[in-house]
């Protein structure tokens, strides 16, 4: 075998399981890799090869769990008690919270070693990953691009050859559209179905999941992931059976409804428009009953009650980050977006913050009614734009409003499932005459990850991408 470190996660693990490479050997070569996209991309906030490396040579062949002794790295946004936890942000700094998330313990229970923390833009807020504090992470298509955030330094990192699954998470976007920049499958799993715990009861707009280059892999990572813990406030629905057994599922004929159209007022990308229409004659060549729909968002504008949802949430991570570093907010301690959602989350009353709660769920259920009567499956773009390059989109300007908007502009068509709590997925279907991969999206019904995984499955066999690699990886 060539070179174990660019099969997929689960193919891994089957090596490592029966003896034919070792876990060591395994993140050795991912450390390596590593250490040479870190000078290319900066997708590491560090890297902990003494501990990675500690951890693998305990893993011995005949492990039968499903990742054990499989590179992987953390997403710098979720607690974790081997690293600090800076979420991009001057305001966190080298902040140690001592413990795993419930979704880290998960997947290291599973098998997954560790190797580092990957980049995100500060607190996650924008879909590109340029923080001030690390500096930009660079897309390994195009270095000067973006890989998408918030989760860019993990799927820079898995597009660029390091490892084979990364740690992420989406509370707008943020595994879908980095794997849609990158050539990634980024399933964003249904509200409720991945514990936030133990600091949070439920969150209304993330979840965490992976972002990997096939689809078997990401519904194996959901079975790991998915099911309640002890506090949690609300929790999806048990599978009726494992995600991993739906994925290798024939889907059957199903009614897919294609949008092209998003909430906000702006134009679609000529390539991402011609990758949703060919996908949408893929899936009818596949037997699927196609159609276009007209979505009832069409004519609203849904950015500026998001952004107030948006802005308590960051100013809630501001203030938990000033309380865990002993200090106040302060505008020298963050990016000036950062600050000014802060502002904006201050600003709102909980009345504000309740009415702008209200009239996004009551906004969801009349999408889902509408749409999911007579679908089962919506395809939509990814993005609205080729990845943005580095610099056009800046946290530190001036304007930080138009900053935010251009997020949204970028993105349109992704928080629609935060806000939804629906499952949606990015698949990497195409791939663009700039060199750049063209994606498209695909969102379930509520709790429908078992529908999505196995169209999903489908649409891999008949268009394969996990081959097509950037040339540095």
């Amino acid at each position: 075998m060539s070179d174990p470190l660019a099969e997929p996660a689960l193919e891994q693990a089957r090596l490592v399981r029966d003896g034919e490479v070792s876990s060591r050997e395994l993140v050795e070569a991912s450390l390596r890799c590593a250490e040479e996209l870190q000078e290319r991309l900066n997708c590491f906030v560090s890297i902990d090869g003494e501990r990675a490396l500690e951890a693998a040579s305990e893993l011995k062949a005949g492990d039968p769990r499903p990742f054990a002794g499989v590179p992987s790295a953390v997403k710098d946004i979720t607690a974790s008690k081997h690293h600090t936890l800076s979420m991009g942000s001057d305001l966190f700094a080298d902040f140690a919270p001592g413990f795993h998330s419930h979704a880290l313990r998960r997947l290291e229970e599973s098998g997954l070693v560790s190797i580092g923390q990957t980049t995100v833009p500060e607190l996650g807020i924008v879909n590109v990953t340029e923080g001030r504090r690390y500096g930009p992470t660079r897309n390994p298509w195009d270095p000067e691009r973006t890989p998408g955030g918030s989760s860019g330094g993990a799927a820079a990192a898995v597009a660029g050859g390091a490892f084979s699954i990364g740690h992420g998470s989406d509370g707008g976007g943020s595994l879908r559209i980095p794997a849609a920049c990158c050539g990634l499958v980024g399933l964003k799993p249904s509200r409720g179905r991945v514990s936030s715990g133990p600091i949070l009861g439920e969150s209304l707009l993330v979840q965490d999941g992976v972002l990997t280059r096939t689809v078997a892999d990401t519904a194996a990572a959901l079975d790991v992931l998915a099911g309640y813990e002890p506090g949690d406030a609300n929790w999806a629905p048990p599978p009726s059976e494992p995600f991993a057994d739906s994925a290798r599922r024939d889907p059957g004929e199903l009614r897919i409804g294609v949008a092209l159209d998003g909430p906000i007022d702006t134009p679609l990308d000529r390539e991402s428009e011609r990758g949703v229409r060919e996908a949408a004659e893929l899936l009818a060549s596949l037997g699927h009953s196609v159609e276009e729909v007209d979505p009832p968002w069409v004519g609203g504008d849904l950015l500026p009650t998001f952004t107030k949802l948006w802005a308590v949430n960051i100013g809630v991570g501001v203030v938990r980050g000033a309380q865990a570093t002993g200090r106040e907010p302060a505008p020298e301690l963050v990016e000036r977006l950062t600050w000014w959602l802060y502002e904006q989350g201050r600003s709102l009353s909980a009345i504000d913050f309740a009415l702008a709660v209200g009239e996004l769920q009551g906004w969801a259920r009349s999408i889902i009614s509408t749409l999911w009567a007579a679908h089962d499956v919506l395809l939509l773009p990814a993005l609205a734009r080729r990845p943005l390059r580095i610099g056009e989109l800046d946290t530190e300007s001036d304007d930080p409003a138009a900053a935010f908007r251009l997020s949204g502009e970028f993105t349109p068509h992704t928080a629609l499932f935060n806000i939804s709590g629906q499952p949606a997925v990015s698949l990497p279907l195409f791939h663009g005459e700039d060199g750049l991969p063209t994606a498209v999206q695909l969102a379930g019904p509520p709790a429908g990850e078992a529908v999505l995984l196995s169209l999903s499955s489908q649409l891999e066999a008949a268009r394969p991408w996990a081959d097509r690699r950037p040339s540095l990886a």
